[in-house]
């Protein structure tokens, strides 16, 4: 099990999507009906949760005490909703917020979130990474998988109805960015603390509300008609990939993993987004898609430099044990995006990607098999 104190050191591929257990590979659901029916739910632990607290069902909330997830599926639609409980806004979640600390909830919580970290530990930093110098481990992580096969073929000849269903599924370079950065700054202080700040300013739209970048990602979705994939429909790697930010930003003690991760995020996104706005270009998109790729190819090469620099440099000087953290930080983030691609490009490109992923050097499937 692992250690939970830290340590210093698209569209549905209907029928033949894989269930595995979710490590490297990763929408407001209805409330599931209380009947019987004769087709078992791939999801019965998160079903039942959603029931119990969307009902305020004390009862059956305390019949969960010791259940336990019945697939990697099951494990990430369960904590998609329960991170749901902490971070969604309160219109979306209403009253069923008041359980985000039950002791039932909570305790499905750690018992899926215990599978998951036992398996994140588990992937190695690739041969010529050291995670004892931080920086250049950053460095390294963030070029060896900067600009992924899928992200090529939008650019030169995916036809438009493929790069909207692949922007369905991706949701941008920084789905949520803004409050997971808002929520690591939280202790951090002097040069790592204005960074953030700086960088959430900038999500912000520099104090511009038609320029916020959720704003910008809106219009992006009206000018496209993109559609809303539902859980179901997503491939496991998809709900991890959307997972992965709730597990950070609500696990206090896993900070530094989540400043190297949204660091990694920073230091990719620019590459992959002028890709995307090539696909634009070539497949006559409408003007108001542009402009959320637009800002992200322009600034956020310069917010990668400027995390390296200004918060995790100045970090790893004043607390040298987060050094070895915050890259493997990365090195989650790497293999659980790395997952997601690969399973979108064998969706939408019908073929598998090279068996040895450029961020790891390990089959992305392997752990998951």
């Amino acid at each position: 099990m692992y250690d939970e104190q830290p340590r210093d050191r698209a569209r549905a591929n209907h029928g033949t999507q894989r269930e595995s257990r979710g490590v490297l590979e990763p929408g407001a659901g209805h409330i599931p009906s209380m009947t019987t029916t004769s087709v078992p739910s791939a999801t019965p632990l998160a079903d039942a949760l959603q029931a119990a607290v969307a009902h305020q069902d004390d009862t059956a909330l305390l019949s969960l005490d010791n259940a336990v997830p019945q697939s990697a599926r099951d494990r990430f639609t369960t904590l998609l909703a329960i991170y749901a409980l902490h971070t969604s806004p309160l219109d979306e979640v209403g009253d069923s917020a008041r359980y985000q600390h039950h002791p039932v909830v909570a305790g499905i919580k750690q018992r899926c979130e215990h599978l998951w970290l036992d398996e994140l530990t588990a992937i190695e930093l690739p041969d010529g990474i050291d995670g004892a110098d931080p920086i250049a481990a950053m460095r390294a992580l963030a070029a060896r998988d900067r600009l992924p096969a899928v992200y090529k073929w939008l650019a030169r000849s995916a036809s438009w109805d493929d790069v909207v269903s692949f922007l369905a599924l991706e949701g941008g370079p920084d789905a949520g960015f803004d409050d997971l950065v808002a929520s690591c700054q939280v202790g951090l202080s002097g040069s790592p603390k204005m960074e953030l700040a700086t960088n959430y300013w900038d999500e912000m739209g520099d104090g511009d509300p038609d320029a916020v970048h959720t704003t910008l990602h809106d219009q992006l979705v009206d000018a496209v008609a993109m559609p809303r994939i539902p859980v179901t429909d997503q491939p496991v790697s998809a709900l991890a990939r959307a997972a992965f930010g709730g597990l950070l930003a609500t696990n206090r003690w896993l900070q530094p993993e989540m400043l190297g991760a949204l660091g990694l995020i920073e230091l990719q996104a620019g590459p992959r987004c002028r890709l995307v706005l090539q696909a634009f270009d070539r497949c006559g998109a409408p003007q108001a898609a542009y402009p959320f790729y637009e800002v992200h190819a322009e600034v956020d090469p310069r917010h990668g430099r400027d995390w390296l620099d200004k918060a995790i440099i100045p970090t790893v000087e004043e607390r040298p044990a987060w050094g070895e953290r915050i890259v493997r930080g990365a090195l989650w983030r790497s293999a659980v995006n790395a997952a997601f691609l690969t399973d979108v490009t064998v969706q939408l490109m019908g073929e598998t990607p090279a068996t040895e992923t450029p961020a790891t050097g390990q089959d992305p499937r392997a752990a998951a098999a």
